[in-house]
């Protein structure tokens, strides 16, 4: 019996669009809240250090909290 052989091969980075990380990133913390501020910077550390989808989570949370804690 012959044994079998396995390649084993990383697949490519997926390339995203142009332009999709700042529209996975867009958000507008509220000035005056700890809470929006506090996440606004964890994103953009998160953004410097290419960590995206991290950075995503925080812009969510921003959008979360901006929208329904501050209407």
């Amino acid at each position: 019996m012959a044994a079998t052989r396995h390649k084993t091969t990383q697949e490519p980075p997926v390339e995203l669009p142009v332009g999709f990380n700042a529209w996975l990133l867009d958000c507008a913390p509220v000035a005056d809240c700890a809470r929006c501020q506090s996440e606004w910077r964890k994103l953009n550390a998160c953004k410097k250090a290419g960590k995206i989808a991290q950075a995503a989570r925080h812009a969510s949370a921003v959008r979360e909290h901006a929208g329904g804690g501050h209407s």
